[in-house]
């Protein structure tokens, strides 16, 4: 029965360490020792906007001109579409647009993947800045300008901007979960640098690019591999894109499972936790390590809270507990249904990366072009 105690004590600590206790700590604690972006409004680097693209036909030309519409002098501004071997028109389109603005050139890649692409893309640029886009985004006017303020701090390599979540009558459809995250997200780069990162917006200084295996992606690569280096990776909530988000949660599912494949097998092989500050440490062990790991915590913390059902009534609360949220999941109540479906998706993904590992090519999440 010790076992069992120590482990579902250790799982309900983890668990409310992971989505309480670090987010009300590193709200406080950013409060107090807030370590400032020293920002340059006025800065205008040499960008190249890089946008991986596969098979991105339904959306490719309206990405394209929503980027040279961007407010940012073009002679300043280069847009590269890297596309892994399309095999529908992405690559005509892109190259029709090319034919009569010059600021837009297409890579024809290799099927290799986003990161083989990206990396191709960065190695065939001179511009001082590279910046990433998904090809299904939009980006607000002044969005380029808002991230490239923050590389003017000598310490910023990396920054990322807000990803929000709108239907095709542009209604918000930002859930509780991720404003939840961004506001978490922006807590962390008020106190250094940001855990995680957003695919949709991102830029980095060129120097500062680093090419790492591409089964992990840059969303979760970069930021450590920054802090690593001693940079620092910062959020600008204020640079802003725009997606449709999956029409479903059960195709939500679909795409957690597949990003959480490609977090274990950085977290399992990516030297997440080298070299890292103390408090850098704290913030990846609790905002990623324990967040990858909150399925199985989960259900550590089932089968003790049965095994102990009967030795008092903290087990009787927390298997009470459980059932609720279940009962909550199958009632349809949207931030149950969100949160059961994202914490099994952990669990999913991390049987199906040890069974097979996890591929470097993707595709499109379903709904979303």
């Amino acid at each position: 029965m010790s076992v069992a105690k120590t482990l579902f004590w250790g799982s309900a600590a983890a668990l409310a360490w992971t989505h309480v206790g670090y987010p009300l700590a590193a709200g406080t604690l950013a409060r107090v020792r807030e370590r400032r972006v020293a920002k340059d409004p006025s800065a205008e680097p040499s960008v190249s906007v890089i946008v991986a693209a596969y098979n991105e036909e339904p959306v490719i030309e309206r990405r394209l001109e929503n980027l040279l519409a961007l407010d940012y002098p073009a002679d300043r501004l280069e847009i590269v579409v890297a596309s892994d071997a399309s095999s529908d028109r992405t690559n005509e389109l892109v190259e029709a647009v090319a034919a009569r603005e010059p600021r837009v050139r297409l890579l024809d890649c290799p099927r290799g993947g986003k990161v083989a692409a990206q990396d191709r893309a960065v190695r065939e640029s001179t511009a001082e800045v590279v910046a990433f886009s998904d090809a299904n985004a939009t980006w607000s006017p002044d969005a380029l300008r808002r991230l490239v303020a923050n590389l003017a701090d000598p310490d910023v390599a990396y920054v990322c901007g807000r990803l929000r979540l709108e239907d095709a009558a542009g209604s918000n459809r930002e859930g509780l979960y991720w404003r939840y995250e961004l506001w978490l997200r922006e807590q962390e780069s008020r106190l250094g640098s940001v855990t995680g990162g957003n695919g949709s917006i991102y830029a980095l200084k060129r120097a500062d690019y680093v090419e790492v295996d591409p089964r992990w992606g840059h969303d979760l690569a970069f930021p450590y591999r920054m802090v690593q280096a001693g940079r620092r990776a910062v959020y600008e909530p204020d640079a802003v894109a725009f997606e449709k988000p999956t029409p479903s949660n059960e195709t939500e599912y679909a795409r957690k499972v597949r990003m959480f494949e490609h977090c274990w097998e950085i977290t399992l092989r990516g030297s997440m936790l080298r070299r890292l500050p103390p408090d850098y440490l704290v913030s990846i062990v609790s905002h990623r390590l324990l967040r990858y790991g909150s399925g199985l915590l989960h259900l550590g913390l089932l089968a003790t809270s049965v095994l102990l059902v009967g030795s008092g009534w903290p087990y009787v609360l927390a298997l009470l507990a459980q059932v609720a949220l279940v009962a909550a999941f199958a009632a349809r109540v949207p931030i149950a249904r969100y949160y059961v479906y994202v914490t099994w998706a952990t669990v999913q993904a991390l049987w199906n990366y040890l069974r097979r590992g996890v591929p470097a090519t993707w595709e499109a999440a379903e709904g979303t072009r």
